[in-house]
């Protein structure tokens, strides 16, 4: 992989890291704060088309096309994340998802793009997928012990790692679908999610139904990180764009996902959820990886 294609997913890795836990912290919030995050973005980022290279395409249809079958991926992936967030750890779902999605992703590739990554690579891929899978497992919540009526408990599955593949589906989805739209259609990165985000805005709107005053309660009481996810949720996805225009699908999407390695050590740190030394661990086998993909 080139060093540009390289420094373009690790910033974007960062960003996204950064922005999944401003979502975690208001995930309780549900679609209000989605609705004002997709507006937010639309808003941000739509000044900078024109300096961007416009909708990279005269064929209207096509652009049309790409953002709206991504605007409908998006907000598929949105739901599921967020509900996921409600429901399990912030690591758990975060890895489950980062792990499977690269996964699917990379198989998809190759078969719908013919992509052959060299075996190095591969093996770069195999390693950083088994590392975020690592981190993924450390929270999931242990057997639970026999009852006190000394009947033992069937065990259950924990609805952070459901959610977690859930969510991956519907990365390696939009991924395959948003890498062949700026591909084959030549449209801008900065144009396409911003045409992606504006397709949300309406989307949520209609789950918002009757909830109006809340949502704006919401904007007028949380609008620092509905203006920071409106910056760096687009800015994470913008910069993954680009990297797929000069790189292999099959081996940005893992890389990309060296953003669960901060979101677990930020779960470890700050919200407590355990196990650091398991984690940095896991963390080592995922930089492992990402020193192979980038011989």
């Amino acid at each position: 992989m080139s060093t540009l294609a390289l420094c373009l997913v690790l910033a974007a890795a960062l960003s996204h890291a950064t922005w999944n836990v401003i979502a975690h912290g208001m995930s309780r919030s549900g679609v209000p704060f989605l609705w004002w995050g997709a507006l937010a973005s639309t808003l941000v980022w739509a000044g900078a088309i024109p300096v961007t290279g416009g909708i990279g395409t005269d064929h209207l249809g096509a652009f049309a096309l790409g953002v709206l079958v991504s605007g409908a991926l998006h907000v598929a992936y949105m739901l599921v994340l967020q509900h996921g967030y409600r429901v399990g750890n912030l690591s758990t779902v975060y890895a489950t998802a980062r792990g499977s999605g690269p996964f699917l992703a990379v198989i998809a590739a190759m078969v719908l793009f013919a992509e052959r990554p060299s075996p190095v690579a591969l093996l770069g891929v195999a390693v950083v997928i088994t590392g975020i899978i690592g981190i993924g497992l450390l929270d999931r919540p242990r057997a639970p012990r026999a009852g006190a009526a000394g009947g033992p408990r069937r065990r259950r599955i924990d609805p952070g790692v459901v959610f977690g593949l859930l969510t991956g589906v519907a990365i390696a989805a939009y991924t395959i679908w948003d890498a062949h739209s700026v591909r084959a259609f030549g449209l801008s990165p900065v144009a396409f999610m911003v045409g992606t985000t504006a397709v949300q805005v309406p989307a949520y709107a209609l789950v918002l139904r009757g909830r109006w005053p809340e949502t704006l309660d919401l904007g007028r009481a949380q609008w620092s990180r509905i203006l920071a996810f409106g910056v760096l949720s687009p800015l994470a996805y913008i910069l993954v764009l680009e990297a797929v225009r000069i790189a292999p699908v099959a081996l940005v999407a893992p890389l990309r996902e060296v953003s669960v390695v901060l979101v677990s050590l930020f779960g470890a740190l700050v919200l407590h959820e355990g196990r650091p030394r398991r984690r940095l661990a896991a963390a080592a086998v995922v930089c492992g990886g990402i020193a192979l993909l980038a011989l």
